[in-house]
């Protein structure tokens, strides 16, 4: 009953923001947590949230495919701008790694350094970390995954969302880091987030959309939004041979507790 990872900050939703999220309100949902990804869509991410207290709650970071346009300083500057935001955010991301955008080893470079950095910093918050991991496809001998995870455990990180995470060889890993993964639409085809699903225990799974790509088959739009949570919590059930219900409840849970969130489930 809370999508914890989406963007609503995105055009997609420019004119339509408050009906949407008044609509996701009616269809059951208790909260939202939307993930501001860049620093120029902080201004925007803060306004919405703060017109919807208690149900939009915002996350905040440097997503790393846009490690090449966030220069040193303006990263400088948003952090302290996060840091002053400290009591309004519940959580620092998107962050982690990204090799299908970024290519270059330079750059790779640069987003683990950055990585390392954002982990450093949600630490002295007490803040939850929402990581991002994606790999180039049929790419070899670099696996953001894996670098993912070694950077996680080198750091020592204990409170973290993985985000539509798809290494299913890695879920043990995960596991035995008592970690968290979120999982979206992609559950309904993906064969590596299937096994996921069916795999995590169910105290740390969390339902996401990352709205407003990924919209289901079928959906009432191409712009996919928080209510599609309630599909992939019935694919997710469905996997698991478990009942909807259970299931709905459980990771409603587990979002309030990770992230902190002041709602009732």
């Amino acid at each position: 009953m809370i999508d914890t990872h989406c963007h609503l900050e995105q055009k997609d939703y420019d004119g339509k923001r408050d009906a949407l999220i008044a609509k996701c309100i009616a269809s059951g949902l208790k909260a939202v947590v939307t993930c501001c990804a860049r620093p120029q869509d902080f201004a925007l991410t803060m306004d919405i949230a703060g017109k919807h207290p208690n149900f939009v709650f915002p996350v905040a970071g440097i997503h790393p495919e846009f490690i090449k346009e966030v220069t040193p300083e303006e990263t400088e500057t948003f952090l302290e701008i996060i840091k002053r935001n400290r009591d309004r955010i519940v959580g620092i991301g998107e962050t982690g790694l990204d090799y299908n955008w970024i290519k270059e080893t330079e750059w790779r470079k640069k987003q683990k350094e950055l990585f390392i950095r954002m982990i450093r910093f949600a630490k002295r918050l007490k803040k939850p970390l929402v990581i991002h991991a994606r790999n180039s496809p049929g790419a070899e001998g670099m696996d953001a995954y894996e670098d993912s995870i070694n950077i996680l455990e080198q750091e020592g990180a204990k409170c973290v969302q993985l985000h539509m995470f798809g290494a299913s060889q890695l879920v043990q890993k995960v596991i035995d880091n008592d970690w968290h993964v979120s999982l979206n639409a992609i559950v309904l085809r993906s064969k590596k987030h299937k096994k996921i699903a069916r795999d995590m225990p169910s105290d740390r799974l969390m339902l996401e959309t990352d709205a407003p790509w990924l919209a289901p088959e079928g959906w009432e739009s191409k712009t996919n939004d928080p209510r599609a949570i309630i599909t992939v919590a019935e694919k997710i059930a469905k996997i698991r041979k478990t009942a909807f219900e259970e299931l709905w409840q459980q990771c409603g849970r587990n979002a309030k507790e990770f992230f902190v969130l002041p709602v009732k489930i």
